[in-house]
């Protein structure tokens, strides 16, 4: 099976905020991309919370393994695809990334460039 395990671990402000509760909280956050079946999982301290549908990259993309977050961006534009919109980025290897897309009729099937595409309200739940 090829997939991709992205392992993260997001801690204080990130969930207090989005949780609705002051203080630090912190979460294990998995998320498996497996692209033979074009599915994303995300699981949360162990409890499995989604498995959603993605576009992974035509011409390969990121090699399988475990990656952690490089960085986040709530709005990107791809300098190398022309200006392409990347919402709700999560970057995680060499410029690759898990973002939301408007091209959602190509979920569930490799369409993109290399990045994981989600549909844009799971882009954000995610980020």
């Amino acid at each position: 099976m090829r997939y991709l395990a992205f392992a993260m671990v997001f801690a204080g402000a990130v969930l207090a905020g989005s949780l609705g509760f002051a203080g630090h909280a912190k979460a294990d956050i998995l998320i498996n991309v497996d692209k033979s079946s074009q599915r994303l999982s995300v699981m949360v301290d162990g409890v499995h919370r989604h498995t959603w549908p993605i576009s992974s990259g035509t011409d390969g993309g990121p090699p399988s393994g475990s990656f952690r977050p490089e960085r986040l961006e709530r709005m990107w534009y791809s300098r190398k695809y022309n200006w392409s919109p990347m919402p709700h980025a999560i970057f995680f290897y060499h410029g690759y990334a898990i973002h939301g897309t408007g091209y959602v009729s190509r979920l569930g099937r490799p369409a993109s460039h290399g990045c994981v595409r989600l549909h844009p309200a799971h882009a954000a739940a995610l980020y």
